[in-house]
């Protein structure tokens, strides 16, 4: 890639874009996304972007018009001749849609991952997929990046690790929990749950002994709050000293916030890959603007990434 940027963005997060763009010492484009009366809408830039590296940055959550007006922009790149079309999404939607789990359903983030293709994007990069696989579902290289760059040098800085067990809210993010615990030297909890349905947790238990500890819960989305606060009770039923959590990406939805102010949590660290609904006094916000900053200029640079990353 050359050495003349541009960064864009939509209407999803633009303070996000911002503060990225700063850490380079630029301003955003001028992009206009022009609506018409019935609800559609276009989006074009209003300087020029032929040959240029163009950086559109956009977290993909609901609603659809948000990856609408990504897709919407990267066809405008392509058509004014830019250079590259880097697609930046601190925030992956439809990733929660990552395999076949029952007959006649869609995957969606295979989809997502053939429009933008198709559209033009010549590279992506993104935070804490919900699966890793689906990275391979881009023909484009793709950027991957972990929310344990920010999250564990805060944790070392602001936890008590004598007393510090790490936790995982449910079976699948074990993994993720057991790699924060090895690389903090910790003990691991897990909690065990059964779902009627989704976003509806019937049965938890607790694997794993945490009387007396800090429990940090870890995990990538947090939505409707349910299994977060559902485990953080359980840990304290469990004779835990504290509970607290930190997951990457809040989208928070439905009763999540009412949940969270009347949980045993004292509190969630979150990142702003997702823009907030609304304030919450248990709610620290960590921002990824820096290392996403980073990481572009590695990339427009030819240079490695791997110094970004922790575990």
């Amino acid at each position: 890639m050359g050495n003349i940027r541009k960064y864009f963005t939509g209407s999803a997060h633009p303070e996000l874009a911002k503060r990225i763009a700063e850490f380079h010492g630029d301003s955003l484009g001028d992009i206009t996304l022009m609506r018409f009366s019935d609800g559609e809408f276009t989006a074009s830039f209003e300087e020029t972007v032929r040959g240029v590296d163009v950086f559109l940055i956009q977290s993909t959550l609901p609603p659809a018009d948000n990856l609408f007006e990504l897709l919407l922009m990267v066809d405008a790149a392509k058509r004014a001749s830019a250079k590259n079309i880097i697609a930046v999404l601190p925030y992956f939607g439809f990733a929660r849609q990552d395999r076949k789990d029952k007959p006649r359903v869609a995957i969606g983030s295979k989809l997502v991952a053939n429009m933008l293709t198709a559209a033009g994007v010549t590279r992506i990069m993104t935070m804490d997929l919900h699966a890793d696989q689906i990275q391979g579902f881009f023909e484009v290289p793709v950027d991957h990046l972990y929310a344990s760059s920010i999250f564990l040098p805060f944790i070392r800085d602001n936890f008590d690790l004598d007393n510090l067990i790490m936790a995982a809210p449910d079976t699948g993010g074990t993994k993720r929990a057991n790699a924060y615990a090895k690389y903090l030297d910790l003990q691991l909890a897990i909690c065990y749950k059964q779902r009627r349905v989704a976003n509806e947790v019937q049965d938890m238990l607790v694997i794993g002994d945490v009387e007396g500890k800090d429990v940090l819960l870890v995990d990538d989305i947090i939505d409707t709050a349910g299994t977060l606060t559902k485990a953080a009770g359980l840990m304290k039923e469990k004779g835990a000293k504290s509970v607290r959590a930190i997951c990457t990406h809040a989208v928070l939805s439905g009763p999540a916030y009412d949940r969270i102010e009347n949980s045993e949590l004292t509190e969630l660290i979150v990142t702003d890959t997702l823009p907030l609904k609304q304030e919450s006094n248990k709610i620290k916000v960590l921002s990824v603007a820096e290392l996403f900053s980073s990481v572009i200029r590695s990339v427009a640079s030819h240079e490695s990434i791997s110094s970004n990353f922790i575990i």
